[in-house]
């Protein structure tokens, strides 16, 4: 029969098993990791590591113990930044657009502002000016006036098919910034070829200013 005095020696050796392990400082009141009476995690001293019970799972993790289980999501890389585009400049002859003196479009002038609109769909656009500009046949009033009433039939079609009127502009510049050199056509080669000759006068340019989409 084992006198109490072994017993109490036989204790003592159980318990110096134990000697190996230290507590760590942050309690932790879970039956998932194995605690010392101070409900605090023990740890293996030479390793650090922490002894996991059978009642354990991912849901009793500690980060200390476990710090796998609780890593953060990366942050997502910010999105890059919209590539700035040189302004587009787009001349339209406005023969094209309009018969010859008149403000109201033509179909072809339709379709081919509806190309332009369909292009603008990729583009975050911050600014769209609409100019018209007219030749010299007239007098500058009247042209004045003309080209403005052109730059804003195309400024009003535009937005018609859903672009922000407040981000385009219509301005008529009347017979000023000619394409065609001075005495290259000139008023004794008749009218039709003097209408002719002065086309490329007579025009809308579009010049769109913004971002490229990504």
């Amino acid at each position: 029969m084992t006198s109490p005095a072994k017993i109490t020696l036989a204790s003592l050796a159980t318990a110096a098993l134990l000697l190996p392990l230290s507590a760590m400082s942050a309690p932790y009141n879970d039956d998932g990791y194995l605690t010392d009476m101070n409900h605090e995690i023990v740890t293996s001293a030479p390793t650090g590591l922490c002894y996991r019970t059978s009642e354990w799972s991912p849901a009793k993790a500690a980060e200390e113990c476990d710090p796998e289980y609780f890593k953060k999501a990366a942050a997502p890389a910010p999105a890059p930044a919209p590539e700035k585009m040189a302004p587009q400049k787009i001349n339209f002859s406005a023969d094209a657009l309009f018969d010859f003196d008149k403000a109201v479009l033509k179909p072809q002038g339709k379709a081919m502002l509806d190309d332009l609109a369909r292009t603008l769909n990729g583009v975050n656009y911050d600014v769209i000016m609409a100019t018209g500009y007219t030749d010299r046949i007239g007098t500058n009033a009247y042209n004045m006036k003309l080209s403005q009433r052109r730059a804003n039939a195309v400024k009003q079609y535009l937005t018609s098919k859903g672009i922000a009127p407040n981000k385009v502009y219509a301005e008529g510049k009347g017979e000023s910034n000619p394409v065609t050199k001075p005495g290259e056509c000139k008023k004794g080669m008749g009218w039709k070829a003097l209408v002719k000759c002065l086309a490329p006068d007579r025009r809308v340019e579009v010049q769109v200013t913004g971002n490229k989409q990504q």
